[in-house]
């Protein structure tokens, strides 16, 4: 995951070789590998959702996304996430073969997408943790700044984001938490330390430490 702090050298495996109507438009999905060999980032090429990014952990929390509970009816998936352009789907394991599973993973998104419903539920609220609020601190808005802009687009580029969940004036300690191909990859606290760690600190010296919740 160091290289979450700069472009994503992420290769484009394959693409699935049938396109579906949507309208006027084909439907082409695009797969992309990331640091973390248990998932991978589905590009349909249509919007994801309108702002911000989802995790869905497990199934019960899928129940709010039509197409989220639909993964999950996959065997062998044991994540998904939402980007604003991609999908991400996390196998349970090496014991769970790709190739059994992503056949599966791009039938349930072309169904999706050719029946016209919501990503999400009407009553489900986006997070919006980056958001900057008036009375946020001087130090807390420029951690939420840098997280949207400088860091998060990265982490979004290899399937997965991080999210702001508070900052500790006294100690000077930000909590973040990972999602995504980021949550479950060893790599991952190489990336809080070398990478978020180092740019929060350099950019804001009230922080001392970056911390994963």
């Amino acid at each position: 995951f160091l290289k979450t702090i700069s472009p994503s050298n992420a290769q484009i495996l394959w693409r699935w070789p049938t396109v579906k109507a949507l309208g006027r438009r084909t439907l082409f999905i695009q797969e992309q590998t990331t640091p973390n060999i248990h998932s991978i980032k589905f590009i349909p090429g249509e919007q994801v959702l309108p702002q911000g990014t989802m995790d869905f952990p497990n199934a019960r929390i899928a129940m709010k996304s039509p197409l989220a509970k639909s993964l999950f009816r996959i065997d062998g998936v044991a994540g998904v996430f939402f980007g604003p352009d991609f999908v991400t789907v996390t196998k349970a394991g090496d014991d769970v073969a790709w190739s059994e599973v992503k056949p599966q993973v791009y039938s349930v998104i072309m169904g999706f997408y050719t029946s016209k419903a919501p990503i999400v539920s009407e009553d489900t609220e986006l997070p919006q943790d980056t958001l900057i609020h008036d009375d946020d601190s001087e130090a807390v808005a420029m951690i939420k700044e840098i997280l949207d802009s400088r860091i998060r687009p990265s982490v979004q580029d290899d399937g997965g984001d991080i999210t702001y969940v508070s900052f500790d004036e006294e100690s000077g300690v930000v909590t973040v938490k990972m999602q995504g191909a980021c949550k479950s990859c060893s790599s991952s606290a190489v990336t809080l330390k070398r990478g978020v760690e180092n740019m929060l600190m350099h950019y804001v010296p009230e922080v001392k430490e970056v911390r994963l919740e």
